[in-house]
């Protein structure tokens, strides 16, 4: 490799006597991969995550549902380990061990002793440069797959939330599901997902993030040495910017249904919402927070409470680099269908009119402020914060400035947001026996 390997401390956290409580660096290697750091004081666990930019809206029609069949295969052996040494070499030491695929990204995660995070940095730098990718594995999977697909199929919070997006962003990659269908995956060929491996899993698109108890130059060191297998890091690349949009991604309103034999009927109702980059997304916390994010929510209170129309009532904003997604999702009787619809449009009606209250405000702040500091109380939870903010934001922002943020939202930034999505036409998915 040519060019030079860059290093700097991103933020440090200090306690009331000046000493180090948490510390975020990050490296640049000449190859374009790049490795994120938080050391925290006082935890012996650590957590490692590779972040890939790489996922289901990155795919044509004939390759749906490919980055998430590649998650899958990349556990199937290398040419120094089969599937089973790499479940046998974490679940030795009592690693906690995963993946997951998103619509804009892919990410294959560990949790370990600080002791053994070298092992985890190598099984996971064997698994994304060295996959044998092998056809008898694809074979084997793509029934695996089969069923994960049934099995959301008979799932009518996966169905309707898939119809949802479907509705919302027609057939283009944001509304086809994850996973892909029966059909895109039975044609899916090795020859295809190893070229999509070949054009997807580059050092560029690459974030290798960890948390927890641990050093950051042995951690960049070791993944030079993990991931330089086969000349992997040998091609030197520009890092990959995050996405950004040229344009916000419309959202097409109107009502869709699905047929299942269910008890239930699981509605999501929802509007176009904010993109990721939307500096308004701290005051779409709080009024989502205070519209259904809790059992003091208003939907919750009305829907539940008072009425009794349905057991699970809440409300939910999704963010991509284009568009965005505000909705509510209900399970009820089929008999209470439209009591619960009448109710949510009047209860999004009034918020649109009205706003939220000053204590609704300081409620939803606090919700929001809570959940943010509890949910970083794990290694876990750091290294997503970190290796999410460096592979699809511009910035990592400390905890201490999103708090601000949360803090300096007001009731008129509220009512106008309130204003302004409530008031646009509504996409309807609505999945059950009649």
């Amino acid at each position: 490799m040519t060019g030079n390997q860059t290093t700097r401390t991103i933020q440090t956290v200090t306690d009331d006597e000046g000493q180090v409580t948490s510390q975020v660096r990050r490296t640049v290697l000449p190859a374009g991969l790049r490795v994120i750091s938080e050391q925290m004081a006082g935890v012996r666990s650590a957590s490692i995550g590779v972040w890939v930019g790489v996922g289901s809206r990155d795919e044509t029609p004939s390759l749906h549902g490919c980055s998430h069949f590649l998650e899958h295969l990349l556990f199937k052996g290398t040419e120094e380990r089969s599937a089973l040494d790499i479940s046998v070499e974490l679940d030795a030491v009592g690693g906690e061990f995963n993946a997951f695929t998103a619509k804009e990204y892919t990410c294959f995660h560990a949790r370990v002793l600080d002791e053994d995070l070298p092992l985890a940095v190598d099984v996971l730098g064997d698994m994304i440069t060295s996959s044998r990718l092998a056809a008898e594995d694809v074979e084997a999977e793509r029934d695996v797959i089969l069923d994960e697909i049934a099995m959301h199929d008979d799932d009518p919070d996966d169905v309707v939330h898939n119809l949802f997006a479907a509705q919302a962003w027609g057939d283009t990659p944001l509304g086809r599901p994850i996973a892909g269908t029966e059909e895109s995956i039975a044609s899916l060929t090795r020859d295809q997902i190893a070229r999509f491996h070949q054009r997807h899993y580059r050092p560029a698109t690459v974030v290798v993030a960890a948390a927890g108890n641990i050093d950051h130059t042995a951690l960049v060191r070791q993944v030079k040495k993990s991931f330089g297998r086969g000349g992997w890091l040998d091609r030197e690349e520009a890092p990959v910017p995050p996405r950004h949009a040229t344009r916000t991604r419309r959202v097409a309103p109107g009502v869709v249904q699905a047929r299942r034999p269910f008890e239930q009927v699981n509605v999501v109702l929802g509007v176009e919402g904010l993109t990721r980059h939307d500096e308004r997304r701290f005051a779409l916390g709080v009024l989502n927070t205070a519209l259904g994010g809790g059992t003091s929510s208003r939907l919750f209170q009305e829907v539940r409470e008072h009425r009794g129309l349905a057991y699970s009532v809440f409300s939910f904003a999704s963010h991509h680099a284009d568009s965005g997604l505000v909705g509510v999702s209900v399970g009820c009787l089929p008999s209470k269908l439209d009591d619960v619809l009448a109710v949510v449009r009047a209860e999004l009606a009034k918020v649109a009119a009205d706003g939220i209250s000053a204590e609704e405000l300081a409620r939803g702040k606090g919700m929001l402020r809570g959940g943010l500091v509890l949910g970083l109380e794990d290694s876990g939870s750091r290294m997503s914060r970190i290796g999410k903010a460096e592979l699809v934001h511009d910035e990592l922002l400390s905890i201490d400035e999103v708090m601000r943020r949360i803090d300096g939202v007001t009731l008129e930034e509220v009512r106008g947001l309130a204003a302004e999505l409530f008031t646009r036409a509504e996409v309807l998915a609505v999945v059950g026996p009649a």
